[in-house]
């Protein structure tokens, strides 16, 4: 059974200023209960579809995200939001948000600013670290190459 939702109303008349150019007012349902307080945040690159991070954003990290056109998460260690590439210059500007089927995770189209480095390792995607494959996956991995 579903618990309560924290409801997000959004104006997109904000985001104009961050060169988007919807003009209607959208309200949506996140489902932040699932994780006590927060949902996931998945980041893609707009342009090439490439997975650059995840992280977490609660109910007013996704406002502040959506408001200012700029991604913005709820850091779980230091408890406070912050917005990515506030020191770095390596900021993210949001081009599309989407939600999931069941409204517990965001997917943020992005165009990455600055150097164009995302992971703070300096590389531009946090997924960088192949994990091992068991011989049936690896198998089924070597057929889709062929």
């Amino acid at each position: 059974m579903r618990t309560s939702q924290q409801r997000v109303f959004v104006s997109v008349a904000a985001l104009e200023g961050a060169g988007n150019s919807l003009k209607q007012e959208v309200s949506m349902e996140i489902d932040f209960d699932k994780l006590q307080g927060l949902a996931p945040a998945v980041i893609q690159d707009a342009d090439s579809g490439e997975l650059l991070m995840v992280g977490f954003m609660n109910r007013e990290a996704l406002e502040t995200t959506l408001r200012t056109g700029f991604v913005t998460f709820y850091s779980r260690t230091r408890e406070r939001l912050w917005t990515k590439g506030e020191t770095s210059g390596n900021r993210l500007q949001v081009i599309a948000a989407w939600t999931d089927c069941d409204r517990d995770t965001v997917l943020l189209r992005v165009q990455v600013l600055g150097a164009g480095v995302v992971c703070h390792t300096g590389s531009r995607s946090c997924f960088t670290q192949e994990l091992p494959l068991g011989a049936a996956a690896r198998s089924l991995k070597e057929e889709v190459r062929r």
